[in-house]
């Protein structure tokens, strides 16, 4: 029924006038404009399905201004699902489309400074909120985006001028919102207390929480019990874990996953170890679902855009058929010259395997001095600091352990010399790790799973376990740190998680031990993945076929 309706709105089109062409064709995008605004709080994906067919038609007649209006709205869609990167992209061409124009200009730095806020990226974040600020002298408007503003520079450490900007808004104005009011006493508050721990910013923080509970501003009472929680966590843990419920709590009121998430990483930080366990599984889970979302949310939008680019691309073909036969022909040269650099890159490829052969040889003998030599002391000298009963007989048969291995780097059958209860060495070597600095769970590491495992498998996944660990003992600041096994039919997967700084593209192509990670795993056929966890730290999942 949709495309019949289409179908005849291109025979009316053209039966037309020019003119009378682009009033129809403006009018349509004006319908499906306002049936996305009508729908924007109700049922966001269908709005920006609505959103994106008004674009097209917008485009159609090169309105520009109303194509960007129809774009931020997609924007801010997508950064709601979680998004960010894709809502970057549509800010981007938004930006293109408006050219020199001004128009909308603050709304679309604005969106890009919440995008990259929300992924991290601070310093871009304050790029594109100074951008908006120099284009306003609207005073709500400054206020709302030097509060988003000050929030980023704190993070980078700025803190003196995030204090400074906060303290010049003047927040007796009775023209600024209550609601805004408490965001700048609270942020202003925290700000002092990053700079100076010594600052008492409890009067001013409990004053922000007062005025959000009687807005009942529910988002603000989740930051003030956030940040009351960061302020008691190093001078009252009781107060800090307090807060940290009452955060719990108030996120369920509006489901808010990504503030759910930093409740439950506190209390697993301030919780016993017993009760630290059901926030960590909660936890977990709780990652693991916004993830799978934000993806599923992520193909949803890409999958509507190319939707509609295919109705598009199906609507000019019926108009012309001529260009049919150019895309044919364009296809066909395409393909020759596929064919063709294909051809040479392959015959360059074959020629460069055989230098690589020689190579992977001296790389080969390079990775095992580094996981039998280097990291096995690195590992011997983790287990004396943190056992603090040192027991000098295991220590001596560890290094008598490494002298054989040593020994036997040359030949092939290093795995012969692997415990045959494969789950309780790799028990002991991770839980080596654990310190009063650094939490290690363990998840579904039990010896059935390894029955059937070959020993070059079981010595691969301990080498590369070993070089996680002392990466992240090293690099990451981690203070939790968990290892989830699974097996199935066809595969066994591992799943590492931490909450340090992260890894960036520069430092993982700079890392030896993470080359040789990658490389020990692609010996047995296996996948390695580094993920940016979406919260804070780093993923690691491997995929090894049984």
């Amino acid at each position: 029924m949709r495309y019949f309706s289409y179908f005849f709105l291109l025979l009316i089109l053209f039966s037309c006038s020019e003119n009378e062409k682009k009033q129809l064709s403006i009018k349509k995008g004006d319908e499906f404009y306002s049936k996305g605004e009508s729908l924007f709080n109700k049922n966001s994906d269908s709005a920006y399905y609505y959103f994106n067919k008004s674009f097209e038609y917008y485009q159609k007649e090169n309105d520009n201004i109303n194509s960007s209006n129809a774009l931020i709205y997609q924007s801010f869609i997508q950064n709601e699902k979680g998004d960010y990167f894709g809502s970057v992209e549509t800010c981007i061409e938004a930006l293109k489309i408006l050219g020199k124009k001004q128009n909308n200009l603050i709304s679309i730095y604005n969106s890009i400074a919440i995008s990259k806020t929300n992924l991290k990226d601070h310093k871009d974040a304050i790029i594109w909120y100074e951008k908006a600020l120099d284009i306003t002298d609207n005073l709500n408007e400054r206020a709302h985006i030097i509060n988003n503003l000050s929030t980023s520079l704190y993070e980078e450490k700025k803190f003196k001028r995030a204090i400074s900007l906060l303290e010049s808004i003047k927040i007796e104005n009775p023209e600024i919102h209550k609601n805004l009011k408490s965001k700048i006493i609270d942020n202003l508050a925290y700000a002092k207390f990053l700079q100076d721990s010594t600052y008492n910013a409890l009067p001013m923080l409990l004053n922000a929480l007062k005025m959000r509970e009687k807005e009942n501003d529910i988002y603000g009472i989740s930051a003030s019990n956030s940040h009351l929680s960061n302020y008691f966590f190093k001078k009252d843990k009781s107060q800090s874990l307090f807060y940290a419920k009452e955060m719990l709590l108030n996120t369920k009121k509006i489901n808010n996953p990504d503030d759910k998430l930093e409740a439950l990483e506190k209390l697993i930080l301030l919780e016993t170890p017993d009760n630290s366990k059901k926030y960590f599984h909660d936890y977990q889970m709780l990652s693991d679902s916004i993830q799978t979302v934000r993806a599923k949310s992520k193909n949803q939008f890409a999958l509507i855009r190319y939707d509609t680019e295919k109705e598009k691309s199906e609507n000019i073909k019926k108009q012309n058929h001529i260009l049919k036969q150019y895309i044919v022909i364009a296809i066909l040269f395409i393909s020759l010259c596929i064919g063709f650099i294909w051809y040479k890159r392959r015959k360059k490829r074959l020629q460069q395997q055989k230098e690589l052969e020689v190579k992977n040889t001296q790389i080969k003998y390079s990775k095992k001095v580094h996981d039998v030599v280097a990291n096995g002391l690195y590992h011997t000298m983790m287990q004396i600091q943190n056992n603090p009963d040192f027991d000098k007989e295991r220590t001596l048969n560890d290094i008598e352990r490494m002298y054989e291995e040593s020994r036997d780097i040359a030949r092939e059958d290093l795995e012969e010399l692997q415990d045959k209860d494969f789950s309780k060495r790799l028990a002991e070597m991770l839980n080596s790790y654990s310190s009063d600095k650094h939490k290690i769970l363990i998840v579904g590491n039990n010896q059935q799973k390894w029955n059937n495992i070959s020993n070059n498998i079981q010595m691969e996944v301990f080498y590369t376990l070993r070089e996680c660990m002392i990466n992240m003992i090293k690099h990451s600041k981690a203070k939790l740190v968990s290892i989830k096994i699974e097996k199935t039919e066809k595969f066994l997967k591992i799943k590492y998680t931490d909450n340090g700084v992260g890894m960036d593209f520069l430092q993982k192509k700079s890392t030896s031990g993470i080359r040789n990670m990658e490389n020990r795993i692609a010996t047995i056929n296996g996948k390695i993945i580094f993920e940016k966890n979406m919260t804070k730290g780093l993923v690691i999942h491997i995929t090894i076929p049984t």
